[in-house]
């Protein structure tokens, strides 16, 4: 499974050991990035083998606009992408751009590079011995997963006015609400095309085992998208998810979260939280998981630990 591996009590960018983000002031967006890495024949090798695998089972998975923007951007299976060859495209786009990141930021600096249309993506690519899990993103999960949605206008708008939410949620310490958000849509979200689920989050789309398990386990819910709902869910960090959101389209998506979540932090402030895997009263259940894996999952943790 590949996936951003991120402890919820931080939301986005736990991991502060990779940088602090000392010294950083708002407003300075170059503070982070790094010229792109100029990548060995082994990377490559990687690459072409992580995208050729990926592209094969994404087939009928994923939703279409996702391959189809891959190769309108210029991404393929032949090397790691060139970020400056791909933002010559997408700048024209939609006004986006890709820039490089020795590893995870924290959360202000990265909502900050949202809200100015820019993602920070991982400079590195995992080694082959890796090639199924990964602690934090790398250049593959980063370009590959999320960079094709951001060449969609409707899309690129809502990771903006994330960005921005994310900035106010920092200022009313709410990063680990708006952070649920993220998880569930941008990283590990479904949608509906043509009367079948498809994957659009970037945690599923560059996950092999995941993109199965999403959508054809019994194990996992699949819930009806519900931002009040959303934000009270907690979430799997090193493990496939337990629920899953699925969305009828980007404009829902947009629509939906394009306010002003103040009043929706008061009101929640006094309401129950819910454990991954929890139906609620209200959902509207597009599938009843079994929750066998989450079961299974739990025994080993335990195991584990003993």
């Amino acid at each position: 499974m590949t996936t951003n591996s991120i402890p919820e009590d931080r939301g986005l960018s736990a991991a502060k050991h990779y940088n602090s983000g000392e010294g950083w002031t708002r407003g300075n967006l170059d503070f982070f990035t790094v010229p792109q890495h100029a990548y060995t024949d082994e990377e490559n090798d990687v690459w072409r083998i992580l995208f050729k695998r990926q592209q094969e089972i994404l087939k009928g998975r994923a939703i279409d606009l996702f391959m189809d923007s891959m190769s309108t951007l210029g991404i393929n299976e032949e090397r790691v992408a060139s970020f400056e060859e791909v933002n010559e495209i997408l700048m024209k786009r939609t006004g986006w751009q890709v820039v490089p990141v020795e590893g995870l930021i924290p959360d202000e600096p990265f909502f900050e590079l949202l809200a100015n249309r820019r993602f920070p993506a991982g400079n590195f690519i995992r080694t082959r011995d890796s090639l199924d899990y990964i602690q934090e993103p790398d250049v593959f999960h980063d370009v590959f997963g999320h960079l094709p949605l951001l060449a969609d206008p409707t899309f690129a708008k809502y990771m903006e006015e994330y960005g921005k939410g994310g900035l106010k949620a920092a200022s009313l310490g709410m990063t680990h609400k708006i952070a649920r958000l993220y998880w569930y849509t941008v990283e590990f979200g479904l949608i509906r095309q043509n009367g079948d689920l498809r994957i659009y989050g970037a945690g599923i789309l560059s996950s092999p085992t995941e993109s199965v398990f999403s959508l054809e386990s019994d194990s996992p819910h699949r819930i009806g998208f519900d931002v009040k709902r959303l934000l009270q869910t907690h979430y799997q960090i090193d493990d496939f998810q337990d629920n899953y959101f699925v969305i009828d389209s980007f404009e829902q998506l947009f629509n939906d979260t394009y306010a002003d979540f103040t009043p929706i932090y008061e009101a929640l402030k006094d309401k129950p939280e819910f454990k991954a895997g929890t139906l609620a009263e209200g959902d509207s259940v597009i599938h009843k998981g079994t929750g066998t894996y989450a079961i299974e999952a739990d025994q080993r943790r335990k195991a584990r630990k003993a």
